[in-house]
């Protein structure tokens, strides 16, 4: 069972047409106290991702409410935990919201390895 206090992504993505609504839901997610980070909108591919893209960070008690919040946009995004995996986090232990986005999973970290990346509250790709 996840703890409540679990450290959890969503990394939502979006292409020039969908930038607008995707922006909007960044300024409603800066907004809500449950978000505990909210990342810069990258219009670009970084690190494992290669679409445009931005992260919130938040716990697991507000997962539920965050994928229903993304699932009312249309928007795509992958939802994660944080664990010493990080390819477990964006592959096996991510759920997608819509259609997934194939990722570049040889940035990431081995299991049980950070190379200095802060993961969760502090900065996106």
């Amino acid at each position: 069972m996840t703890s409540p206090d679990a450290p959890y992504h969503a990394h939502i993505y979006y292409d020039p047409a969908e930038r607008p609504v995707a922006a909007a839901m960044r300024d409603a997610f800066g907004q809500d106290p449950a978000i505990l980070f909210v990342g810069a909108m990258t219009d670009r591919a970084a690190g494992p991702h290669p679409i445009a893209q931005y992260e919130v960070h938040f716990l697991a008690r507000s997962r539920d409410a965050v994928v229903a919040a993304i699932e009312a946009t249309g928007l795509r995004a992958l939802v994660h935990p944080l664990t010493d995996d990080d390819l477990a986090d964006h592959t096996t232990l991510a759920h997608w919201i819509g259609e997934p986005v194939e990722l570049d999973v040889t940035v990431l970290d081995p299991p049980g390895v950070n190379q200095g990346v802060p993961r969760f509250g502090i900065s996106d790709f």
